[in-house]
């Protein structure tokens, strides 16, 4: 440590109290990072997939199966195994007659992509936040940026990962909070979903409306590919289509709807976007008269404060690494970070000419919902 840093500190903190509190926590903080991490690294080789569909599997039958090295394998399965993700039977028996197996009510949390416990999605978005790291700790010196596609696939389908479940099992529930745009949409009509992302948010209001024509926009390109695989896949084209646009560009937002949409909805990629204030405009400007805009957004404190709950640490430790670089990286226009509050967004609603922004009730773990008319 520097000298003079050294005689700021008070050498009877050392032990104890709060210094040795802070150190503990740091040191602790490495298992649970690097446990994440080795999901990842089991989803990405399918292990749980392969344990799940042999009924477990010896180190050397996993190796077998999966088309990885033996050695390998056996490590990772005695790391799960001590991480509690998966069962061990005779522990005690030779390394490579141990058989390891994915207990039942796992498979939920790993394995199936629209079951509400789907978690695996943490892992990955970690990956791919740590994919640039380097990057983003040069950007925080030149104050370029990151851009959104250099953290790769892994922040892309930790996304997916973690919010499909919400699409596809509770928009309805969302959309009933909405009853007079429902109530036409039913009928026909069209929707904007502006930052879809991979797609999955339009798949659900297509399948939700099928009626109604979806045009989802995305400015990342390997977002809109894939979005648009998922459409055919899902036999939903041409009801539901994918643009690689930007959000903010209010002729062309207005273009793609003829100026008719129901429905325009921003789930959780308002606070990414460098003009939000522009992109709310682009929105209004894309709706009926009386269609509404519904947004999904993070569901933080109403003021900044020290010693933050949960959210808070979540939301500013994905703000610093990933949400704040990729929007600077957009140009020099607002850069929010990950935290929106709610007095922000109002603003950027007045700002917008919006006149009117209700906050819904709507449970959501980590999300707030609002309802913006004209």
């Amino acid at each position: 440590m520097n000298t003079d840093i050294e005689n700021l500190v008070p050498q009877a903190t050392v032990q104890g109290g709060p210094t040795e509190a802070l150190a503990e926590r740091l040191i602790e903080a490495l298992v649970p990072a690097l446990e994440l991490l080795t999901v990842e690294f089991g989803r990405r080789l399918g292990l749980y997939a392969a344990l799940a569909e042999n009924d477990g599997a010896t180190a050397g039958e996993l190796a077998a199966i999966s088309r990885i090295d033996a050695r390998v394998a056996r490590e990772w399965l005695e790391q799960q195994a001590t991480a509690g993700f998966l069962r061990v039977d005779r522990p005690s028996a030779d390394p490579d007659e141990r058989r390891f197996a994915l207990p039942a009510a796992h498979i939920p949390v790993l394995l199936v992509p629209e079951s509400p416990a789907y978690a695996i999605g943490a892992a990955t978005m970690l990956s791919g936040t740590a994919s640039a790291f380097e990057a983003v700790v040069e950007a925080a010196r030149s104050g370029t940026g990151v851009s959104y596609g250099a953290f790769g696939a892994g922040v892309r389908h930790g996304l997916q990962q973690l919010n499909r479940p919400g699409f596809v099992g509770e928009l309805t529930e969302w959309m009933a909070r909405l009853p007079d745009v429902s109530a036409r949409l039913r009928s026909g009509g069209r929707i904007l979903d502006l930052g879809c992302g991979t797609g999955w948010s339009s798949v659900a209001l297509a399948r939700l409306f099928p009626e109604a024509t979806v045009i989802g926009v995305d400015l990342d390109d390997a977002s809109i590919a894939e979005a648009r695989a998922l459409a055919a896949a899902e036999g939903l084209a041409p009801r539901l289509r994918f643009e690689q646009a930007d959000a903010t560009d209010g002729e062309a937002m207005a273009a793609l709807t003829g100026g008719g949409a129901q429905l325009v909805t921003i789930f959780e990629a308002l606070h990414d976007m460098n003009e939000p204030q522009d992109a709310l405009d682009a929105a209004r400007r894309a709706l009926a008269a009386d269609g509404a805009i519904l947004v999904g957004d993070e569901r933080v404190a109403d003021e900044f404060g020290p010693d933050g709950d949960f959210l808070e640490r979540l939301n500013y430790g994905f703000s610093v690494l990933h949400c704040l670089p990729a929007t600077m990286a957009e140009g020099a226009g607002v850069a929010n970070g990950t935290v929106l509050r709610p007095a922000t967004l109002r603003a950027w609603a007045a700002g917008a000419g919006l006149n009117r922004v209700d906050e819904l009730d709507i449970e959501h773990p980590f999300w707030r919902f609002y309802r913006l008319d004209r």
